[in-house]
């Protein structure tokens, strides 16, 4: 009985440690959004996302994405994490009516499962920058494109040899990714050279995507044992009944997109040129210098990891400078008008982009520029009127004022005028009491006459 009573004990136990080693053997799935341009702030979430999620143990990664494009940089840094990821990434263009335009396309080739949603589209590809026409020479942050690469004329032959060097690279960097996860490389070198587009089905077709999902539920059932490569190790993705962590964005996703957004940008380095400039014109207040500063870093360091166009930044300070020049030493003019000039056209050309979303807002420049021409208005309209108004120092401001004779006197005698009591000298005789009017000065002795 005792034995038979052990038996049960033992095989309850086994069972409660299988089924707890089943739940704790359950797959996890995480899922990130992305939406809107690719960016700094969007880097850095998918990346610290990434790692968590391999910290974790999960299964895979999904990113639900709908992006117009974004920044250079920022996206080949989010692929180099995806190429050395340890768990599968799978991106989903989802919901319906969404897309991965631009730098989405190339997220999307770079994934090691890619897919759609039907109502999806997917391409236009090629460097806005080159394709819009706007500036030919690259950079480290150069947007991979945005809406308007639809527009963007195919490179050809008769191009710059920077415009080829750069939709060259692009070319080869796409063409890589594709051959690496086995999809269609001569539509990825389409979409760059022709800025071409495809909608899911056409996508699944040509070999771009994997697979089309409606849902999220169904992109789970269809990736449910497909076979993946990992670092080169092929791996066999179970996600049936997985475990769903929903990520959201935590304060630091939050700051890097406040203080990255163009505009706030701007503001911030406004706020702190002109908190240091208030700190200087009044020393000891402390409050503007410890803002100043603080706004100043926040607005560097957003401006590093932003695409700026240095000779603009250069024609702000130069305007401000001028502006602040004319604020002090008033020129009646010709410094406020230039700075107010320099600084409006570094505003509009300060971001080295055709992207919308990372343009400056020309109500945030018009207000800016409004209240540093009115700082300068007010600096010329005090200067005229100290060069009207009377002389109140000096020699020159005692001549015209009043004073009384405080005895009879003929040629020198004493006088009351400014509330002291002067020697002063006239041209012919003075009475006791009389008014008198002060000519001039010579040393400490008043010329005076009596008053008409």
């Amino acid at each position: 009985m005792v034995g038979s009573n052990a038996i049960r004990v033992l095989g309850l136990a086994a069972l409660l440690s299988f089924a707890t080693a089943s739940v704790a053997a359950a797959p996890q799935v995480w899922l990130l959004e992305l939406e809107g341009a690719i960016s700094p702030a969007t880097a850095d979430y998918f990346i610290s996302s990434l790692h968590d999620a391999q910290a974790a143990g999960a299964t895979a990664l999904v990113v639900r994405l709908d992006t117009p494009g974004g920044l250079d940089n920022s996206m080949r840094a989010m692929i180099k994490e995806i190429l050395a990821s340890t768990i599968p990434v799978v991106f989903y263009v989802s919901p319906n009516g969404s897309r991965a335009a631009s730098a989405g396309t190339y997220l999307m080739y770079a994934s090691h499962v890619a897919a759609m949603a039907p109502a999806t589209n997917i391409g236009s590809s090629t460097p806005v920058s080159l394709g819009g026409g706007s500036s030919p020479f690259p950079s480290p942050t150069k947007p991979a494109g945005d809406d308007k690469a639809d527009d963007a004329p195919a490179a050809t032959d008769g191009g710059s040899a920077m415009e080829r060097k750069v939709i060259n690279d692009a070319v080869a960097y796409i063409r890589g990714l594709a051959m690496l996860r086995g999809r269609n490389a001569e539509w990825a070198e389409k979409t760059v050279r022709d800025a071409a587009n495809l909608t899911a089905n056409d996508a699944l077709a040509e070999n771009v995507i994997d697979l089309i999902a409606p849902d999220f539920d169904s992109l789970l059932t269809a990736i449910d044992g497909r076979v993946v490569t990992i670092n080169g190790q092929a791996l066999t993705l179970a996600v049936a009944g997985a475990e769903i962590t929903r990520l959201e964005p935590g304060w630091r996703y939050e700051l890097l997109a406040f203080i990255t957004d163009p505009n706030m940008a701007y503001i911030l380095l406004m706020v702190g040129i002109y908190g240091i400039i208030l700190e200087f014109y009044n020393p000891g207040m402390g409050v503007p210098g410890v803002t100043g500063v603080i706004c100043l870093l926040l607005a560097a360091y957003a401006l590093q990891m932003l695409p700026v166009n240095y000779a603009g930044l250069a024609l702000m300070l130069l305007g401000i400078a001028l502006m602040v020049a004319e604020a002090f030493t008033p020129s009646i003019g010709v410094f406020g008008i230039g700075g107010a000039i320099a600084f409006v056209i570094g505003s509009i050309i300060l971001m080295d982009t055709d992207l919308p979303a990372y343009q400056i807002s020309i109500p945030i420049i018009a207000a800016f520029a409004a209240s540093s021409i009115g700082v300068f208005l007010f600096a010329v309209g005090a200067a005229l009127r100290a060069r009207r108004s009377p002389v109140v120092t000096g020699k020159e401001s005692m001549v015209g004022a009043t004073a009384s004779a405080l005895a009879d006197f003929d040629g020198r005698g004493r006088v009351r005028a400014f509330g002291e009591i002067w020697q002063a000298d006239a041209s012919q005789p003075i009475h006791k009491g009389a008014k008198l009017k002060v000519t001039g000065v010579d040393g400490l002795i008043l010329k005076v006459e009596p008053q008409e």
